[in-house]
């Protein structure tokens, strides 16, 4: 772990550089273990690290840092959030998916390979970002890993199902993006009435169902 200021009232804390679920783990434990901390503002967790705010005028950075590694060697909490499993049914292919066909010839599979090992993983929400509650999704085999586009589209829509480099998501809105598509559900992942707004939450788990190709 290391623990850097990046600004006169935020400390970011690192697990490494790696998107791994030891990684994930503690960042869990980290975010779950700082909510409701005086002086602390807001929390943003990624896939290997937490960014802290804090009020300058409550704490300075020293003693952020204490409270982080005073929380981290503590026992973990008994009353942790239960993990829970989503099943997302997703239409691969055709207007879909238009970059399945890419992302099948990246990795030297079939396009019917590809979405059998899609969706034979186990997905972890990492962390919730980018756009409103987009879920940024670790436990993406490895021969499926793909580049993002060279330029983003200007329009994604929404429910679009997607590959980044190791990463996989899903877009809860229509917006830009430069990610692979590779299919899409009619699953609404933000409901402005839910209680909680989106549907995928940091630490879930989340499992793809085939619905078909287009």
């Amino acid at each position: 772990m290391t623990l850097r200021p990046v600004s006169d009232r935020s400390l970011l804390v690192s697990f490494g550089d790696e998107i791994s679920p030891e990684a994930h783990r503690e960042v869990v434990r980290l975010t779950h273990a700082l909510q409701g901390v005086r002086g602390i503002l807001s929390l943003h967790p990624a896939f290997a690290s937490v960014l802290v705010d804090f009020d300058p005028r409550v704490r300075d950075h020293a003693e952020i840092a204490a409270q982080v590694r005073e929380r981290l060697d503590a026992p973990a909490a008994s009353g942790a959030v239960e993990r829970r499993t989503v099943e997302i049914p997703v239409r691969f292919g055709g207007d879909d998916g238009p970059d399945l066909d890419d992302v099948a010839r990246h990795s030297g599979l079939a396009p019917e390979r590809v979405i059998e090992r899609f969706c034979a993983a186990r997905f972890e929400v990492c962390f919730v970002g980018f756009a409103t509650c987009f879920p940024y999704l670790g436990g993406l085999p490895p021969e499926l890993a793909t580049p993002r586009l060279a330029a983003p589209r200007k329009w994604v829509p929404e429910g679009s199902v997607a590959i980044a480099g190791r990463q996989a998501g899903v877009y809860p809105l229509a917006s830009p993006g430069g990610w692979r598509l590779i299919g899409r559900t009619s699953l609404r992942l933000f409901d402005r009435n839910g209680e909680p707004p989106p549907l995928l939450r940091m630490d879930d788990r989340a499992i793809f169902v085939p619905e078909g190709r287009r």
